[in-house]
């Protein structure tokens, strides 16, 4: 069965998963921006490995993610088993796609079926594997390949998963994707900030579940949620991430009070009315999904539009794929809706922000991204007080013109709260200082030594970037380092580049 061509940074990033494995990885993980073609990709790993003779074990956290993976594995001609509750296992085919929950407990826990043999194993939604019984899983195969396919490399806290895995391989960025065409634009709007001061943490640095539903299932936060809506995005395809069942259904509940479509989802539904209820969804005929959980992983629905974020988190991972169910591209859509009644904005920024993911388990990515946000002082989140728009680095709203920031004030940005203020380091030019001159031709080097690429090539590409040659002693003499994000970023921008003169 034919399938679509795979684009060139999906190419790349599988080019990038081949060299970590050359190099001597076997449990890298594969970061892919939600909406980049995550599961396509997976697909195009496991074909090429079916024809060199392997056998794969795809594993995924839930029901919709093992259908969604089997269609698409057939899409490219690859029959796979499914082993679930519920399925009949077909042992005899060479790629199983298989829920954690139901190896754990058929092959870990009761013994009563043997492992499936695996020569690869694809592990959708990595953030999720790190649970002990999912570990027992992965553990069971100490001579295959293990790949991670994700969006947001990070556990519930921010800390990176390099406890489990040993390579980290970024794939470009969601704001590449939104400047490249692939991925729908955002734009924010935030209501105020519930008070939150006595919803304590749980042991994932998150919001604790109960106190967190009584803070936020108030009759006036509810109504505000479905005034702003019809203010806003009246009309629009919309998914509400809600607290819990009860918050969720009360919310539903007041869309349907004001005559608005709409359906509620949690992870009880039954399949079949699940199957219903996101297929009126995806055809139109329900215009609001109000749901617990059930939509933050893996629903794949072009036409949503708005997302509205009814639960406060503090996860940037969640956070991420909350809003990444809005992003995909649509014909019924110009751009994503985000609108914000917990405060997720101001907590964790904007979605193409820059992340900086990290196998380091000690680290939070959030962390490092606020960190990084203050060394370069970078612009706040501004809300205009007229219209809720939520935008950064200008001193008038971009929707209503409502000025905010008067030009005898800064416009404000994050400072460390105790940096010393002095000149910034001196450049060479207006884009890079040295250290970041070194580590990007350091990074070349390595990404020329692994090609076997010349010294030239490092040496045009670095011109290509910085604007003059590496003659200088610092970066003319400098190692090989890691190849950075920004290194591979310019390199797939180059070879696009190149590609579309030779169409041309």
């Amino acid at each position: 069965m034919a399938v679509g061509k795979l684009r060139d940074y999906q190419s790349h990033a599988i080019d990038l998963l081949r060299d970590s494995i050359s190099s001597g990885r076997k449990k890298p993980i594969l970061q892919l921006a939600t909406g980049s073609g995550k599961t396509f990709i997976g697909c195009s790993i496991v074909n090429s490995a079916v024809n060199k003779g392997k056998n794969v074990l795809w594993l995924a956290p839930r029901r919709e993610l093992i259908y969604q993976a089997v269609e698409s594995l057939f899409s490219f001609g690859v029959r796979a088993g499914v082993i679930m509750a519920g399925e009949r296992l077909k042992s005899m085919l060479d790629v199983q796609v298989a829920s954690f929950d139901t190896i754990h407990s058929r092959v870990v826990r009761n013994k009563v079926m043997e492992a499936p043999k695996a020569d690869l194993i694809i592990v959708d939604e990595a953030h999720l594997s790190t649970a002990k019984s999912r570990l027992e899983v992965l553990t069971l195969y100490p001579d295959a390949i293990i790949v991670g396919l994700t969006a947001t490399p990070c556990r519930g806290d921010g800390r990176g998963l390099g406890e489990f895995y040993d390579d980290l391989v970024e794939g470009v960025s969601i704001g590449w994707l939104m400047d490249n065409g692939y991925l729908a634009k955002a734009k924010y709007y935030a209501a105020e900030v519930p008070d939150l001061s006595m919803v304590k943490n749980n042991k994932d640095g998150d919001y604790q579940e109960k106190a967190l539903g009584v803070a936020m299932d108030k009759p006036d936060l509810i109504g505000e949620i479905v005034y702003n809506w019809q203010r806003i995005a009246q009309g629009s395809s919309t998914v509400v991430f809600c607290v819990n069942r009860k918050h969720a259904r009360h919310i539903h509940g007041q869309f349907l009070e004001a005559g608005i479509s709409s359906e509620y989802l949690d992870g009880d539904t039954p399949k079949a009315e699940r199957k219903e209820i996101l297929r009126r969804v995806d055809e139109g005929v329900t215009t609001v999904l109000c749901n617990v959980f059930v939509a933050t992983y893996g629903l794949d629905i072009p036409r949503l539009q708005t997302v509205v974020m009814a639960r406060p988190t503090k996860n940037i991972g969640l956070y991420l794929q909350m809003i990444g169910r809005a992003l995909r591209k649509h014909s019924d859509k110009d751009n994503a809706i985000i609108i914000d009644h917990a405060g997720v904005i101001k907590e964790n920024g904007f979605s193409d922000d820059e992340q900086f993911w990290t196998l380091d388990s000690t680290k939070s990515a959030k962390e490092i991204k606020q960190k990084k946000k203050e060394e370069k002082k970078e612009p706040k989140e501004i809300t205009c007080g007229e219209c809720g728009t939520v935008f950064k680095a200008r001193r008038t709203c971009p929707q209503c013109n409502h000025a905010m920031i008067p030009q005898s004030e800064e416009i404000p940005c994050h400072k460390a709260d105790l940096e010393e203020v002095t000149r910034a380091k001196r450049k060479v030019n207006k884009n890079m200082n040295w250290d970041e001159k070194i580590n990007f031709i350091g990074g070349l080097r390595s990404y020329a030594y692994i090609k076997g690429y010349s010294d030239g090539w490092v040496a045009h590409t670095y011109k290509d970037k910085t604007g003059v040659f590496p003659n200088d002693p610092r970066v003319k003499y400098a190692s090989r380092q890691k190849i950075s994000k920004d290194v591979q970023d310019f390199i797939l921008h180059k070879q696009i580049k190149y590609r579309n003169r030779r169409k041309a």
